[in-house]
């Protein structure tokens, strides 16, 4: 695969210093120009400000100016808007208005932690002292930016746009919904949505294991617990551990641990998940408000805005 990695995303809010705050507080660490960094991913996240909530742009790593000029070539066939420079090539995605740029990159490569000992029949991984997850007293720090989720008026035009134009390949469906795609190993790094406004649903964010996912949430809605979404459980789609909060913009952001694994050269066969039961294997099931965002008729009529 020529493209390797989801390297950021920017995104518009209309209360940008709220919203700031709050990715401060989710474990992102604060740089320039509006920038948060993960631990192994480094700058990936920017937040300027919008009307509206929105994806503004996503970076894709490609490994060669090859990988760039055949996406460059597919473009100029659409007819969409490009820029080149040496090192990159962004266009717009048209329906969504989302600035789309593939930059040359090295292969994101992230040092091994040690494994989580857990014990189970028959097996003792961990002897003689507590779990690590109830003896962990650090902050939660995201790893990387795993996937982010865009809500399109035309799923049709803005799927094929990423999956047959940029180079996704897709992992699973959702029936009559969605698409998981990915530019990377991870099972998907952007789910297409189909919805009657355009907007940003949510960014995912990896942590170690399953006691960072618990821990990073039960922190963050120590004293905000109306920033709870959904969660604890775990996906069908990717198999990953989730939790869902909300920033003060309305975006939801997930952490999560254990994603599925696709290799280039493992050959995967998508499946069609039916609805919300497909979401989830396990877990309390997702509220109305993650599938119907509350704020989704204002973002529909334009007066979804506060000033930052």
């Amino acid at each position: 695969m020529s493209l390797h990695r989801l390297s950021s995303v920017t995104i518009g809010v209309p209360n940008v210093a709220e919203t700031r705050a709050y990715y401060g507080e989710f474990g992102l660490t604060q740089e320039r120009d509006g920038w948060f960094a993960t631990q192994d991913g480094g700058s990936q996240l920017r937040i300027v400000a919008a009307p509206t909530r929105r994806l503004v742009e996503l970076v894709i790593g490609v490994d060669h100016a090859d990988d760039l000029a055949a996406v460059r070539s597919r473009i100029e066939r659409l007819g969409a808007p490009a820029e080149l420079t040496p090192d990159a090539f962004a266009t717009v995605e048209p329906v969504t208005g989302t600035r789309v740029v593939l930059r040359i990159e090295e292969r994101l490569a992230q040092p091994a932690v040690p494994p989580t000992p857990y014990n189970g029949p028959g097996r003792v991984e961990r002897a003689g002292t507590r779990a690590p997850g109830i003896l962990r007293a650090h902050r939660v720090r995201p790893r990387k930016l795993g996937h982010t989720v865009l809500a399109t008026t035309d799923f049709e035009t803005t799927t094929a746009f990423f999956r047959d134009t940029i180079g996704f390949k897709t992992s699973d469906h959702i029936k009559d919904a969605g698409v998981f795609l990915r530019c990377s190993t991870d099972h998907h790094n952007l789910l297409v949505l189909a919805a009657p406004v355009v907007f940003l649903h949510h960014t995912s964010w990896q942590v170690d294991d399953i006691d960072e996912v618990g821990r990073g949430a039960t922190a963050m809605l120590e004293d905000h617990p109306e920033r709870h979404v959904w969660g604890l459980g775990r996906h069908h789609a990717g198999s990953n551990f989730f939790w869902y909060l909300k920033d003060p913009a309305g975006n939801f952001s997930e952490y999560y641990s254990d994603l599925d694994c696709i290799p280039e050269e493992q050959l995967w066969t998508p499946e069609t998940l039916e609805g919300a039961e497909g979401l989830f294997n396990w877990g309390p099931p997702p509220p109305p408000s993650f599938l119907h965002p509350e704020d989704l008729a204002a973002l529909m009529t334009g007066s979804h805005s506060k000033a930052g």
